[in-house]
């Protein structure tokens, strides 16, 4: 196989390619979400205040942020298949320790918590390479069907986290089972994936790609992709760590409200994520990306400033939605030269992945002076700055696959 050409699979090869890609994003988001709705109880039991606690959720970004440089050279090295599957297992060890750190002090969670960002962010580059060499096999635009099952699995384990917050289910017991059942089930799949395309050789005759992620990191289009997925990774990032705690201390609602809240977030984020690829067809990403970020405003604002919790749970519906296809959407423009991609979805997500690391701190400092729920505005002046650069994730003018810019699919899309 070359980067040039699709290799000739199976139907079967490449449906099980497809649904084990499933399983990888859904597996990761039910992990991420299981930590994410249990941040109150954790909170609580280490006696934090909002300034303290978004330290300590700096610890995953912090982690993620190591991991993502290296992920595009490791995926190169040996697949994105072997990076989930080894990634998967330090991701389930480090949920058990910050599980169980959370009984003994702020230490061990902060340990955790950093080998849980280190897997998940090779994971996520993972995935995502993953995601775009499925894509062209099928020919036909995925992506953010992928990241709707991510949204999926983080739709589920909050409604599981709400149960086990009703139920008062420890801390510790819930997400230990919830790292046994997800290590067992991304492993087990992960091998049903299809060569990586940057992983093979190249054609004869064709250049080698130099120089790697450090080549990509000198694209401006890439570094504008990069500041894209940024903004719309911090809306994101911003709901998953901050929807939960603001509902509950700034709207006053219970706190398995709260986490319905959170849920409800998730779930808009998930719709929009699987109708998404009918949109982007059809409109292309420029146009829908944009129309989503000022959808995504008018969310944020209705959250923040509703005068009562209805306003604030109609507000998640569309602060979710309007964030929901921009990092699909920048990790499909990343892909769109296949022999470059892992290098530069590498870039693009280690900017993005900025937001996690700059997110929780920044709310909880100014949530600190402001309130968590004022500070939360800031998503929206981001969301802007994503509208104001949305043409950055134009497709490439390339003959490779890639979802056409409006209209219909681009004809040399098929396999």
């Amino acid at each position: 196989m070359t980067s040039t050409t699709v290799a000739p699979l199976t139907r079967a090869t490449v449906r099980d390619a497809t649904t084990a890609t499933y399983v990888a994003f859904i597996g990761s988001g039910f992990a991420f979400a299981s930590w994410a709705c249990r941040i109150p109880q954790v909170r609580d039991r280490l006696g934090l205040d909002s300034a303290s606690l978004g330290l300590v959720l700096l610890a995953i970004a912090a982690g993620s942020l190591v991991a993502l440089p290296l992920s595009g050279p490791l995926v190169t090295r040996i697949g994105s298949a072997r990076t989930v599957g080894i990634m998967a297992v330090l991701l389930g060890v480090g949920l058990v320790v910050a599980a169980l750190g959370s009984l003994v002090g702020v230490a061990p969670v902060v340990a955790g918590l950093v080998l849980l960002g280190f897997a998940n962010g090779a994971w996520d580059v993972a995935m995502n390479v993953q995601g775009t060499v499925v894509e062209r096999h099928l020919g036909r635009s995925i992506m953010s069907r992928f990241h709707a099952g991510f949204s999926l699995g983080t739709v589920a384990g909050a409604l599981v986290g709400a149960v086990m917050v009703a139920l008062h289910v420890s801390v510790a017991v819930h997400l230990t089972v919830v790292a046994v059942l997800v290590v067992l089930a991304v492993v087990r799949y992960a091998r049903r994936f299809v060569v990586d395309h940057d992983a093979d050789e190249p054609a004869a005759g064709e250049p080698s790609p130099r120089g790697g992620a450090l080549a990509a990191w000198r694209e401006p289009r890439t570094l504008l992709i990069g500041l894209f997925v940024l903004a719309f990774a911090f809306a994101e990032g911003v709901g998953n760590d901050w929807i939960n705690v603001a509902a509950i201390d700034g709207h006053h609602v219970p706190a398995a409200l709260g986490t319905i809240a959170y849920a409800m977030f998730l779930t808009a984020m998930t719709i929009g994520r699987w109708f998404g690829p009918r949109l982007l067809d059809r409109y292309g990403r420029t146009a829908v990306v944009r129309i989503l970020a000022l959808i995504g405003i008018a969310g944020v604002a209705l959250f923040v400033f509703g005068p009562a919790p209805a306003y604030a749970f109609a507000g998640t519906l569309l602060w979710g939605l309007g964030a929901s296809l921009g990092f699909p959407v920048g990790m499909s423009a990343g892909g769109d030269e296949p022999r470059r991609a892992a290098a530069r979805v590498s870039v693009i997500a280690s900017i993005g992945y900025c937001a996690f690391l700059g997110g929780p701190p920044a709310i909880g400092f100014l949530g600190h002076h402001v309130t968590v729920l004022r500070a939360l505005a800031v998503v929206a002046v981001l969301l802007a700055v994503a509208a104001l650069i949305a043409t950055s994730v134009r497709p490439l003018p390339a003959t490779h696959p890639a979802p056409a810019e409006g209209g219909k699919p681009a004809a040399d899309r098929t396999t």
